[in-house]
């Protein structure tokens, strides 16, 4: 069955929405009445389809296609999931669901991007309120994968559960909030650091710049990978989160902060604000920004997903459920994936190291493909690579797919010779090329020796097939 998301709403968020689903296979109908949504969203899937990729070492799955329609009926037509995203306005969004009820089955899941609204106050009126949940993304919704699922006490749980499986299926963290709550759980979090920053600018402390400079130079860096309790508990010590409440708990009665406190929002602020603003970031346009930002998030993903951590292990899972094993043409593909932005040197081009990982790659999936697989190896039997010769032929940027097409040029006993090509997917353009020669060992004295019978008639069948 095809899969179909549609997006009501088509804005920044909105945006982020059909470029995550895209990309992930499904079939994306939009219904927005700004004229500029189809440019805009473009604009937004341009910079998705660069970044996405690189946080995968499998490739993603056939782009979904994306369609723009000129009423909610024909968005919402076959679509299992609506994503809405319309503006803030809770009469305009219960307005948006009684359409959206009027033109879709009961099983279809209608969930709202909101972030300040309850289902419940969404849910009211409505003709089948169960239907309706809260799917709070965070920007840009295409790398952060973050979705609070809010269903309220009137959320069915069969609309829950669909909707937990598809946001797992295009790659992101459904964190089910089971209670109704204004703002949610995040954005508690981020309006008392902006309520607190507004003072901190208002009273002259603080600019913006060495606001953002506090955050990304110091805790910000640690939420990413710990989150707020793990890492007091690491502050407390051995003694752990007994130990740091015990000391710092008394501090929570100074009056350090004014979260209880607003500053006047007049015109003065405002200016102050954006004339801070304008001085730290003015030189660079907001698309220049927003390719900073997802370099800076691939890079922060792909560092966390190295060591299985945080946000990283939830890429990680979700790219083992991409992979698929090698078919049976000659040559093998063994390698089909993006360049990621942290390859890449201060030539603005893949590092040469990386060529050898890419290879590196290539006949690992080779050695999984014939048996000697992760079990082979545990069992103290593996290929360890003797010589390579690698020649680099065009250059490499990040951002780029490419493939690797593998030959076996050699199986005869402990011998395993291997001659990759590194191709360009847009255009199949040659990159580099690499002569490899792999040696039969055993883990335990690590010395060479014949492969297992299964694998050295797997590997000479495959020699045999790539003879010409």
């Amino acid at each position: 069955m095809t899969k179909i998301a549609a997006i009501v709403g088509g804005g920044v968020i909105g945006g982020g929405w059909a470029a995550r689903f895209a990309l992930m296979g499904w079939n994306v109908q939009v219904f927005d009445p700004d004229p500029e949504a189809k440019r805009k969203i473009s604009e937004v899937m341009a910079g998705a389809e660069r970044a996405l990729p690189m946080l995968y070492e499998a490739p993603l799955r056939a782009r979904g296609k994306i369609s723009f329609h000129q009423t909610i009926a024909e968005a919402v037509s076959g679509a299992q999931y609506v994503q809405e995203s319309v503006p803030e306005r809770l009469e305009l969004k219960q307005k948006v669901y009684a359409e959206l009820q009027a033109h879709c089955s009961e099983d279809v899941v209608l969930a709202s991007s909101t972030s300040g609204f309850k289902p419940s106050e969404l849910q009211e009126g409505a003709a089948r309120p169960g239907q309706i949940i809260v799917a709070h993304p965070f920007n840009p919704v295409y790398l952060l994968p973050l979705a609070e699922l809010v269903p309220g006490v009137n959320g069915a749980p069969e609309t829950v559960e669909k909707a937990r499986e598809i946001l797992i299926d295009i790659g992101m963290y459904p964190l089910h909030v089971k209670a109704e709550i204004d703002a949610h759980i995040a954005d508690r979090f981020l309006e008392a650091v902006w309520r607190e920053a507004l003072w901190l600018v208002k009273d002259g402390i603080a600019t913006t710049e060495e606001i953002d400079d506090a955050i990304r130079y110091g805790f910000g860096l640690r939420w990413a990978q710990m989150g707020l309790f793990e890492t007091y508990r690491v502050a407390g010590g051995e003694a752990g989160m007994k130990h740091f409440m015990a000391q710092f708990g008394p501090a929570l009665k100074w009056p350090w902060t004014k979260l209880m406190d607003v500053p006047e929002f007049n015109e003065e602020l405002v200016d102050l604000i954006a004339g801070q603003s304008d001085a730290q970031s003015g030189h660079m346009s907001i698309r220049e920004l927003e390719r900073l930002r997802d370099d800076n998030l691939v890079a922060i993903l792909r560092a966390l997903k190295g060591q299985n951590a945080g946000a990283g292990k939830l890429i990680a899972d979700h790219d083992a459920t991409l992979r698929a094993p090698l078919g049976g043409e000659v040559p093998l593909v063994t390698v089909r994936r993006t360049v990621p932005v942290d390859w890449t040197d201060v030539n603005g081009h893949m590092n040469e190291g990386r060529y050898g990982q890419v290879f590196s790659d290539a006949s690992e999936e080779l050695m999984f493909h014939v048996g000697a697989d992760r079990d082979y190896i545990a069992a103290g039997n593996s290929y360890f690579t003797a010589e390579t010769g690698v020649k680099y032929v065009l250059e490499t940027h990040a951002g780029e797919g490419f493939y690797v097409e593998t030959r076996v040029a050699l199986g005869q006993g402990k011998k395993l010779r291997l001659l990759h090509e590194m191709k360009r997917a847009k255009d199949d353009a040659l990159l580099a090329t690499c002569d490899q020669f792999l040696l039969h060992v055993s883990l335990e004295t690590r010395k060479s020796c014949p492969p297992l019978p299964q694998v050295l008639q797997a590997v000479e069948a495959l020699a045999a097939k790539h003879a010409d």
